[in-house]
């Protein structure tokens, strides 16, 4: 047995039961109060009382197994008791199993201990567990780029002046929202004012946002695109608004439904159509644009993946025919990955003073750091390298899911595969019903999503929306292998 001696020195070893890289110590001061009636204590009775108070701390898990103590001369310091009060309660609490030292390593909560805290619960969505899983809406999120992003965080870390860590404008950092107008306008054809943009905790941040904001001006309800995003719905809802589904055809959003409708504002995604694949054809961009100005409306324009074309020019936003009349806003959950919760919101003259109070109010601005190292990465060009780079990949992947379905469920129709990160597959009528069809390929360890999940559908034919940039190209064919496995297993040739 050793004293508590010291905190660990560099390049020694802690105890087989100590964490690794950080796992499990939790921090000391959440202890902390429950030792001040040690220093208030009378001074026979203070070893007692700082044993009594650490066997507690434990056995409540304050101090969860694993967490590391400090050192006995740093603790009497800090009690104002002597060091050996301090090293005697740490030999008994190790003699009766509730700490471990290691010479040279500290003193840690032991292993003998059981119990503790409960484990917080992880929430976030998880893929299913399935053997290859087609769900739309997830990246490759092995692309995302470490080397650049740490290099990106090291310069930030390097030159942003203290002043910046306090309170930022609640629009965003000036250096990103700079950075953005540039980046948005070369690429996606907006007419981008910074003053005007809005720096947000992703999509679903600018829809709440607007949702407040068209809620405060009297707008009760507005229209989404059916099928559309289900998120939308009840991201409206959380600020106070209703949602009108409003049916498509092949050009876009269907005006004759919008006019009648009474709605005054209408989400869309008019570069590619979510989940369809359809871009709006010029003339119905027009129409719609024509339809905003006559009820005096707004357009909020979702370009959750606009930077993904394969086949054909990419389509410019909506909002460079209108700034005035569209909401534009975007994120990098798709370029980058979604945990990073960033994105932007450019919005008309006519709205920027509410948008940025409702902003201010909710928050008080995106975190510094991140906006700071997000704008070192696009003035760099990293962003643009990252684009380059997934663009290969998701290209690679899409024609691999494609003739995948030509060889394995012949006779099945493809769509919407010029843009984006999803596929919609019309299986022929042998396949159908769709339910039954999903639950065989479900069965076969595949996850898929019916179109119908979105909303409304034409008609009855069996329709998948395949999400494919996640999967590796060798997983995208073994997929669909165990789909038309399950088919047959069916009875279906």
């Amino acid at each position: 047995m050793t004293s508590s001696g010291t905190n660990s020195p560099s390049g020694t070893t802690p105890p087989p039961d100590a964490p690794v890289d950080g796992e499990g110590s939790a921090p000391w001061a959440a202890a902390w109060e429950l030792l001040l009636p040690v220093a208030s204590a009378p001074a026979r009775a203070r070893g007692r009382t700082l044993q009594a108070a650490l066997r507690e701390a434990i056995r409540t898990g304050r101090l969860a197994r694993g967490t590391r103590l400090p050192s006995s001369r740093d603790l009497a310091a800090d009690l104002g008791v002597s060091r050996g009060l301090v090293t005697e309660a740490y030999e008994q609490l190790a003699a009766e199993g509730y700490l471990r030292s290691g010479r040279g390593a500290g003193t840690w909560v032991g292993a003998a201990v059981r119990g503790g805290p409960p484990r917080a619960l992880d929430l976030a969505p998880r893929s299913p567990g399935a053997r290859a899983d087609f769900v739309p809406g997830t990246p490759d999120l092995s692309l995302f780029p470490r080397a650049a992003w740490a290099a990106a965080q090291r310069g930030v870390l390097a030159e942003l002046p203290h002043d910046a860590l306090g309170y930022p404008d609640p629009r965003g950092l000036p250096r990103l929202r700079t950075a953005l107008a540039e980046l948005l306008a070369r690429r996606r054809g907006v007419v981008a004012d910074p003053e005007r943009l809005v720096v947000v905790s992703g999509v679903a941040q600018a829809m709440t946002l607007l949702g407040f904001v068209l809620h405060a001006r009297g707008e009760r309800a507005l229209g989404v695109e059916d099928p559309g995003s289900p998120e939308h719905a009840s991201l409206y809802a959380a600020a106070g608004m209703g949602t009108v589904p409003l049916p498509l055809d092949g050009a876009g959003l269907a005006m004759g439904p919008l006019r009648d409708s009474g709605v005054r504002a209408v989400v869309t995604t008019p570069s590619h159509q979510f989940p369809s694949g359809i871009a709006y054809s010029a003339r119905r961009r027009t129409e719609l644009l024509d339809w905003a100005r006559s009820v005096d409306g707004l357009v909020v324009e979702d370009d959750y993946d606009g930077d993904f074309r394969y086949d054909r020019a990419p389509v410019g936003a909506l909002q460079g025919l209108d700034p005035e009349r569209v909401a534009y806003t975007g994120s990098v959950s798709k370029s980058l990955a979604p945990g990073l919760r960033l994105g932007w919101l450019l919005v008309p003259a006519s709205l920027t003073e509410e948008v940025v109070e409702r902003k201010r109010t909710m928050d008080l601005g995106h975190p510094t750091l991140d906006q700071a190292l997000f704008a070192r990465f696009v003035e760099r060009g990293d962003h643009d390298r990252q684009l380059r780079r997934c663009q290969r990949a998701y290209r690679e992947r899409r024609d691999t899911l494609v003739a995948a379905l030509t060889e394995h469920l012949p006779g099945t129709r493809v769509s919407g595969i010029a843009a984006g990160l999803h596929v919609i597959a019309t299986l022929p009528e042998r396949y159908g019903p769709c339910d039954r069809f999903v639950e065989r390929v479900t069965a076969a360890g595949v996850a898929v999503r019916e179109l119908g999940r979105y909303g409304r559908l034409p008609d009855d034919l069996p329709r998948l929306v395949l999400g494919y940039a996640h999967l590796s190209p060798a997983r995208i064919r073994e997929g669909v292998r165990l789909m038309a496995e399950a088919a047959r297993q069916d009875g279906r040739p």
